[in-house]
């Protein structure tokens, strides 16, 4: 065969440094579309981003020539230099270390849009941290609850 042909498609969800809520009002809009843009230039697309103030939550397409932690390493570092340069009010941001990434099959795929477009309705009955190690029980991810945050 002479052509590489996929659809990889991922769910991945990352926070601020310390769950911190750093992402505002004024910032949550911007912030996304730049992630967007980041996705379409570095490493595939993004089909919606959206999360709350202290998270983040993309539904991601990458290319074939890309893993999953050039991708993350590139959406987080870019944002959070963009931030620092366009927002002098947010000197201290930062994002986790880590982040949680799982596949989608193509048949949930707006079942994934529409929770990722409701997340600040969905994050004033569930905090982040429980929703997170509930993603990890949901797909099998083995984590000790003591260290996740580590």
């Amino acid at each position: 065969m002479s052509h590489t042909f996929a659809n990889v498609v991922l769910h991945v969800i990352f926070s601020t440094k310390d769950r911190r809520p750093l992402i505002d009002d004024a910032l949550r809009p911007q912030l996304f579309e730049y992630m967007g843009g980041i996705a379409r230039n570095e490493f595939g697309k993004a089909l919606v981003i959206g999360g709350s103030g202290n998270h983040v939550h993309g539904l991601l397409s990458l290319n074939t020539d890309i893993a999953i932690g050039q991708a993350m390493s590139k959406l987080k570092s870019l944002s959070s230099g963009w931030v620092h340069r366009t927002f002098s009010h947010a000197a201290d941001f930062a994002w986790q270390s880590g982040y949680g990434a799982f596949s989608v099959s193509a048949s949930r795929l707006h079942e994934v849009e529409r929770y990722i477009a409701r997340q600040e309705e969905h994050h004033k009955t569930v905090s982040f941290e429980e929703e997170f190690q509930k993603f990890l029980v949901r797909h099998g991810v083995k984590f000790d609850p003591a260290k996740i945050w580590d």
